[in-house]
């Protein structure tokens, strides 16, 4: 990804944090996608919120959809309101990024006692989608 595109994923993040500061931890997950949505709109990002995802087999669509909280121009957003993130939860928002075919994705914890986010990017070379961290920042961010 490049610059640009990281540091519009680190807005949305310091969007949520925004509300996570304002409204604290362990609300239900509509008053934080509520605020959010009023929190984007105050810094001025695009997003779509409660994007209606439609399944395919073969060409042909099925019945069930799926809904993301938030996408944010060409980043899917997952908010969560629980003890801690489980692997149910990020498997959750990496089919929502294959559906959408989109690469990069947000994953928001507002029930913990401290603000949790996790980005991710999709990894060409492994075929997965990859935690990003200080760590391997330089690995997903071109010039």
């Amino acid at each position: 990804m490049t610059k640009e595109q990281w540091m519009h994923m680190y807005q949305i993040v310091g969007a949520a944090q925004e509300v996570y500061n304002v409204l604290g931890r362990g609300m239900e997950e509509p008053i934080y996608q509520e605020a959010m949505e009023k929190e984007l709109d105050i810094r001025g990002l695009k997003y779509q919120r409660e994007v209606v995802l439609h399944t395919w087999y073969k060409g042909i669509q099925l019945n069930k959809v799926y809904q993301a909280d938030f996408v944010c121009e060409d980043v899917v957003v997952e908010f969560k309101s629980v003890n801690r993130i489980t692997a149910d939860h990020r498997a959750q928002l990496f089919n929502y990024l294959r559906i959408t075919k989109q690469d990069r994705g947000i994953l928001v914890n507002y029930g913990e006692a401290n603000f949790h986010s996790e980005r991710y990017a999709y990894d060409e070379q492994t075929d997965r989608y990859e935690l990003i961290t200080k760590d391997n920042l330089h690995k997903y961010v071109k010039e």
